[in-house]
């Protein structure tokens, strides 16, 4: 059948995703959750506005004359571009320029909602999408950078992932300064492919990436890749370093001094990753937590220092049961120019930033959805079966003292019969239906349907002749019972 072309189409914009209660209640829990713990370590919760000034988003706005590219843009009646905010650090950046005679110093906050990017939509990649962040600007010690992956560990811990099914991976931007520098790299064309080629370690090995440092790769399609141009001892030099971070933090520091060690760059930036780990070791947080990684080299035009990224060791499967590799939940580092953009003047900043969506995709993969059992389990209403019109009020009241006793309730308010009825409870994934008939009416008496047994029952989970001893499926009870068998239904599920 023809569209009507009066009639626009139902379709969801791309890059876009419309979400049910699953999904809303795992990232609220995850939100709640992590929230509690910036919130423990003394940092205050900020909102700023969704739009900022195109010009505020620094290295976001790539041509002044296209502010569309690469953020959603509009142009105020004063004729100024503002464009919907990409990440939360820059707005904290202008904040933070914006109030700085006010604030206390070191200023800390955390913040979280949604951001926009005008990109090409993919799988598991989208233009919307919800970032959770804790930053610490005004502090240039190693100190704080080691606050913030230790807070890091306990918030991803809180959101639902256990001890030790993610790490943090550290490294330092100045180590890879001194790196170039021992190695012989000035050409910032060249540093460049250098970094390309050890982000794609774990990809390719050791063997693929001495490649690419040299004249470069031919992959299995054919296709060649141009490599970095080192000579073959500065190639060894730079998988050298890579190669350091086996062990523990100070055994890594070791291997580390003997490849960067010389240069002042490379002292300064391995000087600041033993700061870190003597406070991370004083904060309890083990190398099986948060270690030194010589092969991170996210965000380095961005960051100026510390650089740190969470990876899920977890196990995940997809949808279809396939295993697949998650990867990055998170990341962080140093950032000290950013807020000079607006100042002229350098002021130290360190945070980390985790998607939220991507964490709550992660703990579903690795079967540990928040939004499944406990507390935070997507749970329907109660849901009052309507047998007859004329006996809506009575319905009504009985919702209300369901409500009035903390127990989410509602009156079915379709036209549909009894089976129809039950059928709607089940989709909402309700507790109980409670039926008020005339016969109860008449007795004192309401019928309660333990819907969540049902669905037990069905799924085979335990012995059914075990479950129906101890929770019958249907009984009918004294008016003034209903409460507390809806609060054993609830507590049992």
């Amino acid at each position: 059948m023809a569209q009507d072309p009066q009639r626009p189409e139902a379709r969801t914009p791309r890059g876009f995703v419309d979400r049910r209660a699953r999904d809303v209640v795992a990232e609220r829990q995850i939100l709640t959750a992590v929230s509690g713990v910036y919130e423990r370590w003394g940092f205050e919760p900020l909102e700023t506005g969704a739009f900022e000034y195109a010009d505020a988003l620094g290295k976001f706005l790539p041509d002044a004359d296209r502010p569309n590219e690469g953020v959603f843009a509009l142009q105020d009646d004063d004729e100024q571009w503002m464009a919907l905010r990409y990440d939360l650090t820059a707005p904290l950046a202008r904040f933070a320029a914006q109030n700085w005679e006010t604030l206390p110093k070191p200023f800390r906050r955390y913040a979280y909602g949604p951001v926009w990017r005008n990109e090409k939509p993919g799988p598991g990649r989208f233009r919307e999408f919800v970032q959770c962040d804790a930053d610490t600007v005004g502090s240039a010690r190693p100190e704080a950078d080691a606050e913030i992956i230790a807070m890091a560990v306990q918030g991803l811990e809180a959101a639902g992932l256990p001890a030790g099914s993610a790490v943090i991976k550290i490294n330092n931007r100045k180590l890879l300064n001194g790196l170039m520098a021992a190695a012989g790299v000035t050409d910032e064309a060249q540093k460049l492919g250098v970094l390309r080629a050890v982000d794609k370690l774990d990809r390719l090995g050791a063997d693929g990436v001495r490649l690419l440092l040299g004249e470069g790769r031919l992959d299995e399609s054919g296709a060649f890749t141009k490599g970095a141009g080192l000579s073959a001892q500065s190639a060894e030099r730079v998988l050298a370093f890579t190669a350091a971070g086996v062990g523990g933090r100070a055994e890594t520091l070791a291997k580390l001094a003997e490849v960067v060690g010389g240069s002042a760059e490379g002292d300064e930036g391995l000087a600041e990753l033993a700061a870190i780990d003597a406070a991370l070791s004083a904060l309890g947080v083990g190398p099986d937590r948060a270690l030194f990684d010589p092969a991170v080299v996210r965000g380095l035009e961005y960051y100026t220092g510390a650089v740190f990224e969470a990876e899920l060791l977890l196990s995940t499967t997809d949808e279809k049961g396939q295993k697949v590799t998650f990867g990055s939940i998170g990341g962080g580092g140093r950032y000290d120019d950013l807020v000079a953009r607006f100042t002229g003047e350098r002021t130290p900043a360190t945070g980390f930033s985790f998607g939220v969506s991507r964490l709550a995709a992660a703990l579903r993969a690795a079967g540990r959805d928040a939004a499944r059992k406990g507390p935070w389990a997507v749970r329907g209403p109660v849901v009052v079966i309507a047998f007859d019109q004329a006996r809506m009020a009575d319905y009504f009241a009985l919702a209300g003292e369901i409500r009035a006793a903390g127990v989410p309730a509602e009156v079915y308010l379709g036209s549909s019969g009894m089976k129809a009825q039950m059928k709607y409870a089940d989709r909402r994934l309700s507790p109980a239906a409670v039926i008020l008939g005339e016969d109860e009416i008449a007795a004192g008496t309401v019928t309660v349907k333990d819907l969540d047994l049902g669905r037990e029952l069905a799924s085979k989970v335990t012995d059914n002749a075990e479950w129906r001893e101890q929770r019958p499926g249907q009984q009918t009870i004294a008016r003034a019972e209903l409460i507390p068998a809806l609060r054993r239904i609830l507590d049992a599920g």
